[in-house]
C-alpha cells in the first residue's frame, strides 16, 4: 500500500570495535628494559609499565650535579667577593672626603694667616694645590666605584646566567632520569609487548602499547558509491547486544578499497559496558531523514520497471503506470509522482507480465 510518513535513507553494515586512542611508549633512553607487566593486563594511568637502566644517562646527572654544585660556589664567591670590593671602593671615596675637607680647613686657615702677613704668598698657593689635588682623588676614586659597582653588577648577572643554565640542564636530566620508570599514558588494556624483557633498547624505541578502554569506536566499510554522502559528523545507530546507542561518523577515509572506503564511527553518549576490542556490531549509517514523504515498500517492482513503472491494483485489476520515485532507503522508496496514499501495487516480481498493460488479479 502506498503511505505518507517519513522516510530514511541509510547505510547497514558490520563494524568492528577498534581503539580510538592506543598510544605506545618509548624508551626514554638507550639502556636495559625491565617489563613490569604483561600483554592483556589492565592498567590505570599512572601505572609502572617498564624500568629502563640507563648507567650513561645516571653518570651525566651525578656529573652534572657537581658542575652546578661548583657554579653555584663560584656564583657565591662572586658575590661576595664583590661586596668585599664595594666596600673597599666606598671606604677610598669617605677617606677621599675626609682629605678633601681637611684641604679645604687647611686653605681657610692659610687665607686668614695670609691676611694677617703671618704666611707668604707661596704657602697658600700650596695649600690651594692641595685641596685641587685632593679633590682630583676623590673625583678618581667616586668614578672608579661606580665603573666596579658596574662590572660587579655585569659579572654577578653572567654568574646568575651560567647558575640557571647549568640548573635548566641538571632539572632536564634529572626529569629525563625520572622518566627511566615508563609509566601508563592512559587508564586500559595492555595491547602488545613491542620488547623482552631484560633486552638491550635504544633511545625512542617503542616498548608497550596500551588501549584506551574509554575511547573505542566503530570501524566500518560503506560502498563507494555511497562514500560522497558521508561525511564527519553523519549520524550513525551503532546495535550492540541487541541494544542500539547513538552515534556519529568521527572519520572517513580519502582512498578507496576494494571498493569501499573505510571509515570510523563513535559513540555519541557513554559506551556499552563489556566492549572489546575487535568485537563485531552493526551500525547503521543514516544519509538523510525526509518528513511526511509518499512512499512505498522496497521489493523486486523497482528493479523490473527501472524505477519508472509499477502496476496499480484496484478492482481486481493491475493497471502499469508510469511513476517518478525520489529517495530510496534500504526498505522503502519515496514516489514524488503518479500515485497518491492508500493506492495498492504489486511489489513483488512482475517480469512475467510483459509489459502488460492491464493484469486481470485473482
Amino acid at each position: 500500500a502506498v503511505s505518507k510518513g517519513d522516510l530514511v535513507r541509510e547505510v547497514s553494515a558490520d563494524g568492528r570495535i577498534v581503539a580510538a586512542s592506543s598510544p605506545t611508549v618509548f624508551s626514554p633512553a638507550q639502556g636495559i628494559v625491565a617489563l613490569e607487566v604483561d600483554a592483556g593486563e589492565v592498567v590505570e594511568k599512572g601505572d609502572l609499565l617498564a624500568r629502563v637502566a640507563s648507567p650513561e644517562l645516571e653518570s651525566r646527572l651525578e656529573q652534572e650535579q657537581a658542575t652546578l654544585s661548583a657554579v653555584r660556589s663560584e656564583h657565591d664567591r662572586i658575590a661576595i667577593s664583590n661586596r668585599q670590593r664595594q666596600l673597599e671602593n666606598r671606604q677610598d671615596v669617605e677617606l677621599a672626603e675626609v682629605r678633601v675637607a681637611a684641604a679645604e680647613r687647611s686653605l681657610d686657615r692659610h687665607r686668614r694667616l695670609f691676611d694677617l702677613g703671618l704666611v707668604n704668598e707661596i704657602d697658600l698657593e700650596a695649600a690651594q694645590d692641595e685641596l685641587t689635588v685632593k679633590t682630583l682623588e676623590l673625583g678618581q676614586a667616586e668614578r672608579r666605584e661606580t665603573m666596579e659597582r658596574e662590572m660587579h653588577v655585569f659579572e654577578l648577572e653572567d654568574a646568575a646566567q651560567r647558575l640557571e643554565r647549568q640548573r635548566l640542564l641538571v632539572a632536564e636530566l634529572i626529569r629525563r632520569v625520572d622518566a627511566l620508570r615508563v609509566t601508563a599514558p592512559v587508564s586500559g588494556l595492555v595491547s602488545r609487548l613491542h620488547v623482552d624483557d631484560s633486552a638491550a633498547v635504544e633511545h625512542n624505541a617503542a616498548l608497550v602499547s596500551v588501549v584506551d578502554l574509554t575511547a573505542l569506536e566503530v570501524e566500518v566499510a560503506v560502498a563507494e558509491n555511497l562514500a560522497d554522502e558521508v561525511s564527519l559528523g553523519t549520524p550513525a545507530v551503532i546495535t550492540v547486544g541487541g541494544e542500539t546507542y547513538p552515534g556519529r561518523v568521527a572519520g572517513i577515509s580519502p582512498e578507496v578499497e576494494g571498493s569501499r572506503v573505510k571509515g570510523r564511527v563513535s559513540f555519541a553518549d557513554q559506551l556499552p559496558p563489556g566492549l572489546k576490542q575487535n568485537q563485531r556490531v552493526s551500525i547503521r549509517i543514516v544519509l538523510e531523514t525526509r518528513r511526511n514523504v509518499l512512499k512505498v515498500p522496497r521489493g523486486p517492482w523497482l528493479e523490473a520497471g527501472g524505477g519508472r513503472t509499477v502496476y496499480v491494483v484496484a478492482d481486481g485489476l493491475a493497471e502499469l503506470r508510469p511513476v517518478e520515485i525520489g529517495a530510496t532507503s534500504l526498505s522503502e522508496v519515496e514516489i514524488t509522482s503518479g500515485l497518491t496514499a492508500g493506492d495498492w501495487i504489486i511489489i513483488s516480481v512482475t517480469g512475467r507480465f510483459d509489459g502488460a498493460r492491464h493484469v486481470l488479479v485473482r
